[in-house]
């Protein structure tokens, strides 16, 4: 990375297809890599992205094909950032089950994805706009463990 004031940024541009999320795990896996997370928490930012990919291709887009979305990931010294963004409406937060681990919403068919995203990320927000729907994930560079010298 070039400095700590000023994040590398990668950005794809996907048609809405599911079957392309694939790629973008791949991608998400290496940035990881590179921003030196270990594996549980590359597994967490990917589980993410996808879920995020996957809410902008089914209900953003409603996978229509001809509509693309975008990811731009943002490596910072201290964090990965990642905006998922798509040509949709939008949605209602407040219809959205903040806990999908409570016995009366077990057995729910969807639902998942969001509570997914805020289990695995430090920050999860959303903006909705004329242009469409931003998903902001941030997942905090945890701080090097201490080193016996420095002790």
């Amino acid at each position: 990375m070039a400095d700590s004031s000023t994040p590398d940024v990668v950005t794809l541009t996907l048609p809405s297809r599911l079957e392309l999320l694939g790629v973008v795990d791949r991608v998400v896996l290496a940035l990881c890599e590179r921003m030196e997370f270990d594996e549980d928490t590359a597994s967490q930012v990917s589980m993410s992205v996808i879920e995020a990919g996957t809410n902008a291709v089914q209900h953003g887009h409603k996978r229509d094909a001809t509509k693309t979305f975008e990811m731009r990931f943002e490596l910072h010294a201290d964090r990965l950032e990642v905006r998922v963004t798509d040509q949709g409406g939008g949605f209602d937060l407040g219809r959205i089950t903040p806990d999908v681990t409570v016995p009366e919403h077990l057995f729910d068919a969807r639902g998942r994805g969001i509570f997914i995203m805020r289990a695995c990320c430090d920050t999860v927000e959303y903006t909705f706009g004329e242009h469409g729907t931003v998903c902001h994930l941030v997942k905090l560079r945890p701080a090097p463990p201490a080193r016996a010298a420095d002790a």
